[in-house]
């Protein structure tokens, strides 16, 4: 599948109309839902718990994030449901992130690629640690990528932060081969096609560091909410000399702090959903220069 124009810039324009950087996780536990969905089989209350998010988020934000595990779980029923996910999401005008954390070689990749194409994801996320053979097959299939830069566990830190022999970290390493390798996948936005997933819960000087050695990367950012990380943190990795939302160079993911906010009083899980969506959109707002 191509798109006549880059990922990227379909994101960035997808930022700019809703003027914040905010992403939704479709992230379904059958344990979480709400008690009226639990009355029915598995599968059912996830699909209809998904495709309930979809319209209850409409407006606030542009862009969601399907999480694969959650529904390869329940095998091809579940990949279907996936499936109508993305393709419902296409038809209410969301870019589409396929959480898939896909790392394997290049051959395989291919496989990937094309798989995820095909089922009308715009962007993916890969694992880079194979190197850049495990990454390139995604940008030939013309989707938008994701490599995985500074993630937001916390146990990250036993690989992510292990030090080289020029005194670097295996993060920076990672970090300088996104920048090299997005640098011939420039969009008319400026920024790459290959972007990051840099987590809000790393230190301040942790992920400047990061942000001056991917100058053009998109980051995607998780870890805001119930992980511990904050609008402020995010700040620190936005782009110098932003003038919109979607020059600022992150999207910013939410999901169990959206998914599972609490209706009050009478109101129904779709509505507590779609309030929290909108809070969450609106303070990611303050992020771009008035």
């Amino acid at each position: 599948m191509t798109n006549t124009i880059a990922p990227i810039d379909s994101l960035v324009q997808a930022i700019n109309t809703v003027g914040s950087p905010a992403c939704i996780g479709v992230d379904p536990v059958f344990d979480k839902l709400p008690k009226s969905l639990k009355l029915k089989s598995e599968l059912e209350a996830i699909e209809q718990f998904s495709m309930g998010i979809l319209d209850a988020i409409v407006g606030s934000t542009t862009v969601i994030k399907p999480q694969s595990a959650c529904f390869e779980r329940y095998g091809s029923a579940g990949y279907a449901i996936l499936e109508q996910v993305i393709a419902r999401g296409r038809e209410l005008g969301f870019i589409v992130i396929l959480d898939a954390k896909r790392g394997d070689i290049g051959s395989s990749a291919t496989h990937y690629a094309i798989g995820a194409a095909n089922m009308g994801a715009h962007f993916i996320t890969v694992s880079p640690y194979m190197g850049p053979s495990s990454i390139e097959p995604f940008l030939d299939a013309g989707l938008g990528v994701f490599a995985l830069a500074r993630t937001s566990n916390p146990d990250s830190d036993e690989v992510q932060l292990q030090e080289l022999k020029d005194g670097s970290c295996v993060t920076h390493a990672i970090s300088t081969m996104i920048a090299s390798m997005g640098a011939g996948k420039i969009g008319d936005s400026g920024m790459s096609n290959l972007g990051a997933v840099v987590g809000a819960t790393k230190g301040a000087d942790d992920v400047r560091t990061l942000r001056e050695i991917m100058p053009n990367q998109m980051f995607l950012v998780p870890g805001v909410g119930v992980q511990g990380g904050t609008i402020g943190d995010v700040a620190h990795m936005t782009r110098s000399g932003a003038q919109t939302a979607g020059e600022l160079g992150v999207i910013v993911n939410a999901s169990r702090s959206v998914l599972y906010a609490q209706p009050v009083g009478d109101e129904s899980w779709i509505s507590a959903i779609q309030n929290a969506a909108v809070q969450f959109a609106d303070d990611l707002k303050a992020l771009t220069p008035t």
